[in-house]
């Protein structure tokens, strides 16, 4: 029956063919009912048969302006499962970062009337998905090639017209992954420019895909002439896989992700600064100061410390505040 069916967000997403992060936009605003089983988010097949009912109804009949008033208003069937349904003051943390993994189980017990919800994009996409009103904790690895400057270009451009405040989270080492011994003898990013050299690239959005755009861009260097530019994977551990077994000569990435897989050696070229970005509405300023805490504390910074690569030095640092 579809009552004893329930679905994760991920599956929904797929279902749907939406992002999560609009899945957790429906979940906020309780036009999909939820609940927790744990730290997983559930939601019964009869309650997404409910909301698709909802949906073609909404498109096939939309009340007219001079009876939308008297309408009366839609309300969200509950869940059978008899657990507790998420409330719709959650907080959805994008990024990718084990560090907001971390941050996340801080803020469950901090804040104990805020649920936080982790998606996994990447930082461009991530700040506009906050743009969009997605998501409300937003980190983000961009430099700036021409400013060498991390995040905070990015924030202003694509957040115009908002008010918020950028907090570092950490500071890391990134750079290229090679195969073990560097047989190509690549020592830095004007190596690049070698004939021949294939790349296992990260996905359009992500922080190390700007990284590594924004460093060939300054060198000089056409993305055409390196070969699999075009191939893309999701993660550091992915890319840094996949040179390991020598199906690429080198990618970009983070000393963490090396540290954890054979086979793979790390050329550290920059320091990247990850910092968070939250919106300053009225209603999200309680939230945000306890988050302020939480970055500030030592046991989140002893948690923090034994993670290869990290830097804490500006961690709960503000850096920028409209």
């Amino acid at each position: 029956m579809t009552a004893e069916i329930s679905y994760t967000t991920e599956e929904i997403a797929k279902l749907l063919k939406i992002s999560k992060l609009t899945v957790y936009d429906l979940i906020k605003k309780g036009d999909l009912p939820a609940y927790r089983v744990g730290k997983q988010m559930r939601v019964d097949a009869s309650d997404l048969e409910a909301y698709k009912t909802r949906a073609k109804g909404d498109m096939l009949a939309a009340p007219r302006a001079d009876t939308a008033e008297s309408a009366p208003p839609t309300t969200s069937p509950g869940t059978s499962s008899g657990l507790s349904s998420v409330p719709k003051n959650t907080l959805v943390i994008t990024g990718q970062d084990v560090s907001l993994d971390i941050l996340a189980k801080h803020i469950e017990k901090k804040i104990p009337d805020r649920w936080p919800l982790r998606s996994y994009v990447g930082s461009l996409d991530s700040l506009i998905a906050m743009y969009r009103g997605e998501t409300d904790i937003v980190s983000t690895h961009l430099l700036d090639g021409d400013t060498g400057e991390y995040n905070i270009p990015y924030v202003r451009k694509i957040l115009i017209g908002s008010s918020y405040v950028v907090i570092n989270l950490v500071s890391r080492s990134a750079g290229l992954y090679v195969q073990q011994g560097n047989p190509k003898k690549i020592q830095g990013w004007a190596d690049l420019k070698q004939k021949g050299l294939r790349l296992i690239n990260r996905e359009k959005g992500s922080g190390a895909r700007v990284l590594l755009d924004e460093q060939l861009r300054l060198h000089g260097i056409s993305y055409r002439d390196i070969i699999g530019y075009e191939r893309e994977e999701s993660n550091h551990m992915g890319v840094a896989g996949k040179v390991a077994l020598g199906e690429g000569d080198f990618g970009v990435g983070i000393e963490k992700a090396a540290s954890m897989v054979g086979g793979v050696d790390f050329i550290p070229l920059i320091q990247e600064r990850v910092d968070l970005v939250m919106l300053k509405k009225p209603e999200n300023l309680a939230w945000i100061e306890r988050v302020k805490e939480v970055l500030q504390s030592e046991v989140f910074h002893n948690e923090l410390r034994p993670i290869q690569g990290y830097n804490l030095s500006q961690t709960g640092r503000v850096l920028f505040e409209t």
